[in-house]
């Protein structure tokens, strides 16, 4: 890990074989530049946090990589370069997105999201809607609801369920615990850590609750202004305090 008292050049990560790697992206909105040569590395099989505090870029990391904002560099996703695709055809590639605000249909009820985002398999979806209603059971219990009907809570995990869906190899979460209360953030992150052990989903998290994040991580990096500023072990980075001080306002 590099020293938080001088803005330190990433060490981009594991060692392990990466699902996802981001080198040299800028990113931009018209004139205005957001993203300042980023890199970094989301291995198979790992869950990596960004952190860093409103207006830093970490929106606009998982924009970029999904290509929904104009950016320059390379992305590369499970070994094909993807910088140039339509989001459509990287979806299909195997990547969910769960952007902030849930991003679940709230007029349809809670079994058709479901539904919806298992819409670029070819099989049976029993099988998985029975899968998250088990690992999600507020959301059985209300399949027939409106989306739009729940708690903010029930919202961010039928996001997370829908999005599973489509049995992603790499999960985008954009800020999951906004506008939550804290236990169920708690419970929120720890579905998080399950779904990774037990069903190995490789996970790229951004999130402003840094000690949360970094409870679930392998991995973890601080982006300040639009670049990478450091990065290191999610416990090395949780337990340091001069990098709690400089970086993650704790």
């Amino acid at each position: 890990m590099t020293d938080a008292k001088t803005p330190p050049a990433t060490t981009n990560g594991s060692s392990g074989e990466p699902m996802l790697s981001v080198s040299g992206v800028d990113a931009r909105y018209g004139q205005i530049q957001v993203l300042r040569g980023i890199s970094f590395d989301v291995p198979k099989g790992e869950v990596v946090v960004i952190l860093g505090a409103n207006g830093a870029g970490k929106t606009t990391t998982l924009r970029a990589i999904c290509n929904m904002v104009s950016c320059d560099g390379s992305i590369t996703f499970d070994g094909t370069e993807i910088a140039k695709k339509d989001t459509a055809d990287i979806v299909n590639m195997g990547l969910a997105h769960i952007p902030q605000g849930r991003g679940t249909f709230p007029e349809l009820s809670v079994l058709d999201n479901l539904e919806i985002g298992g819409y670029v398999r070819k099989d049976s979806l029993d099988s998985d809607i029975d899968r998250w209603f088990q690992m999600f059971p507020r959301l059985k219990e209300r399949k027939d609801q409106l989306a739009g009907s729940l708690s903010g809570g029930e919202q961010q995990m039928l996001a997370v369920a829908r999005a599973l869906m489509s049995r992603p190899k790499l999960l985008l979460l954009d800020e999951p615990s906004l506008g939550l209360a804290p236990l169920i953030i708690e419970d929120l992150f720890q579905t998080f850590r399950e779904l990774n052990q037990e069903s190995g989903v490789t996970m790229l998290v951004v999130e402003q609750n840094a000690n949360l994040a970094l409870e679930i991580a392998n991995h973890g990096y601080v982006i300040e202004a639009g670049e990478i500023v450091l990065d290191g072990p999610a416990d090395v980075l949780k337990s340091d305090t001069a990098v709690q001080d400089a970086y993650l306002g704790a």
